[in-house]
């Protein structure tokens, strides 16, 4: 949850607008008050997607969905402006951290706590379908761990019986490792496709593992499609039934009346301890309207002016206004959660980053579904060169301000995280924020490729399609190696990098032709800000084995986050 910005309006329809919930590709999502006092969710189509005659008919299509679906298990539709612009609606918001979230922070859940997650997930979907309505992309992003019990988000791709699919040139709905074998093979999304996707949640749920690994789409779904799920080290009984729930023959599966008598619910999940500590992983609800003009308010800490649980804004920040933020509350955005944008409304293969022959069709990586920011480094720790500053953040002085774009150079504000593990082929860090719907990238993967032999690494960033009038979007491409280095730029024996790495100027990709790959070329684009000093980057041969190569949308030089974090392995490690 963010401040609103001095571009957000202050009201949508008759709702007033309190913070920022998410945003993505297609739109905005706010967290907005109705007239009678009651907090909604707020998502606003983007004025450039207008034109788009698919993006309208999905939207259109969420909103009838959410209007006709009156479950339990479901946020309800509390008001929609479908006509014409700006297109937006309105549900109830349900406080509570998305299932991905919590099981990012905590760690996979006790089998007991997932049986009764399980029963209740099962009882939702049943609920669902008893409207004749299909998900068609349940995963652990779209499920919320309400105080009453869990529900189902993100109607954006759901099918009504008889409804005709909606245009996604040849790509499969759904999201990579939650969507069903027979709907990558090109049949329809039917009930038991649902079954499949709870059957992989909860296998996520139970391990905190991405349940068929990670990579680029095409191998998460080739895993789908071919090989077992990822049921590794949970209780026999639990792993039998995700199984059973993720049969490749949708003949095979169980249905969701066995799924619930097979969890064998004697108690209320909302009783069971380990369901109530999760709910303390969401935000803070703000009571009054938070704005800024920035992302942050230079000089403010959250615990300044914290009296009897109640924190205020300095006055005289913003616009004046103060923001008060409820005590204790817990909030994620619900229903109008942006997940379902990302998935593929102009032919992108939503929220990974595809192939292409231009680009050599190298393999590509990708965070792992259903995951979210881990956080900061512990306590005492920031990275070579910076010192800690109010908030967490590190500060190196005037770079700590409020940001000013567009960016050039992005600097380092906080530890950087981000970890490429070569064995593995993926970072150990999910990105920090939603990427655009069509981003493409391109770069070597492992040590047996040309680049790598000569020591310059080419890599590549593009959008797959034209958007015609929209906005820049600057990308800053960082380069980290192993090790720490030093202010001449050799490496240090601080293995555990919390360094920013080496950067190239940000790249606009809407620049331009945008459907053309824009690149930058390690060592020679690259260079760092090391306590007031550049350093160039050094040569590969430095530091033989995995470097991590991370993509940063940036707003300004001090205000950027990750979307996509991938890398590459450049040789035999040292001794």
């Amino acid at each position: 949850m963010e401040p609103l910005r001095d571009v957000d309006p202050a009201r949508i329809g008759a709702h007033a607008l309190l913070a920022r919930l998410g945003a993505g590709g297609m739109g905005q999502v706010y967290l907005g008050r109705s007239p009678g006092g009651r907090l909604v969710a707020v998502k606003v189509i983007r004025d450039e997607i207008i034109g788009h005659p698919e993006a309208l008919a999905r939207f259109r299509r969420e909103a009838e969905t959410v209007r006709a679906v009156r479950s339990a298990y479901t946020a309800n539709l509390i008001d929609a402006s479908l006509a014409g612009a700006p297109y937006w609606l309105a549900t109830e918001y349900v406080a509570g951290p998305t299932l991905g979230h919590a099981v990012a922070e905590r760690g996979g859940l006790p089998a007991d706590t997932c049986r009764l997650l399980f029963a209740a997930l099962a009882e939702g979907l049943a609920s669902v379908h008893g409207y004749g309505v299909t998900h068609r992309d349940l995963k652990p992003q779209n499920v919320i761990l309400g105080a009453q019990g869990p529900q189902l988000i993100d109607f954006g791709i759901a099918r009504g019986v008889g409804e005709t699919a909606l245009t996604q040139d040849g790509q499969a709905p759904g999201t990579p490792g939650y969507t069903a074998p027979e709907v990558l093979l090109g049949a329809e999304a039917g009930a038991a496709a649902d079954v499949f996707a709870l059957g992989a949640t909860l296998a996520y749920a139970a391990t905190g593992r991405p349940p068929f690994g990670t990579g680029v789409a095409t191998t998460v779904s080739y895993r789908a499609v071919h090989e077992p799920i990822d049921v590794a080290g949970v209780e026999p009984g639990l792993a039998g039934l995700i199984e059973a729930c993720v049969a490749k023959d949708p003949a095979e599966r169980i249905g969701l009346a066995e799924v619930i008598a097979r969890c064998g619910v004697r108690d209320a999940l909302i009783d069971d301890p380990v369901y109530l500590g999760l709910g303390a992983l969401g935000e803070a609800v703000p009571v009054h309207e938070m704005r800024t003009q920035g992302p942050g308010l230079p000089g403010y800490s959250p615990t300044q002016g914290r009296v009897q649980g109640v924190a205020t804004v300095p006055p005289g920040r913003g616009r004046g206004r103060t923001g008060v933020l409820a005590a204790g509350g817990v909030a994620v955005a619900v229903a109008l959660a942006l997940a379902a944008w990302k998935l593929i409304p102009f032919g992108g293969q939503g929220g990974e980053h595809g192939e292409d022959s231009r680009a050599g069709g190298q393999e590509q990586g990708r965070t792992p579904a259903g995951q979210a920011p881990t956080g900061q480094a512990p306590a005492g720790q920031s990275p070579a060169g910076q010192t800690p500053a109010a908030g967490g953040q590190a500060s190196s002085g005037p770079a700590a301000q409020a940001p000013a774009g567009p960016p050039t150079y992005i600097k380092q504000t906080a530890p950087n995280l981000d970890d490429y593990n070569p064995i593995q082929r993926d970072c150990t860090r999910p990105e920090e924020e939603q990427g655009i719907l069509d981003m493409q990238t391109a770069l070597p993967r492992t040590m047996d490729d040309p680049q790598l032999k000569t020591g310059k690494v080419r890599i590549g960033v593009r959008v797959k399609n034209e958007l015609p009038d929209v906005p820049p979007y600057y990308v800053a491409v960082v380069v980290k190696p192993q090790h720490e280095v030093d202010e001449n730029g050799r490496s240090t024996n601080v293995t555990d990098n919390r360094q920013l790495g080496f950067v190239a100027k940000a790249l606009d990709l809407y620049e331009g032709d945008e459907v053309e790959w824009k690149y930058v070329t390690y060592p020679d684009d690259f260079s760092m800000q090391l306590n007031g000093k550049t350093v160039k980057a050094p040569p590969l041969s430095q530091d033989p084995g995995g470097w991590t190569v991370v993509f940063r949308h940036a707003v300004s030089d001090t205000e950027h986050k990750s979307i996509n974090c991938e890398g590459f392995d450049s040789g035999p490690q040292k001794g």
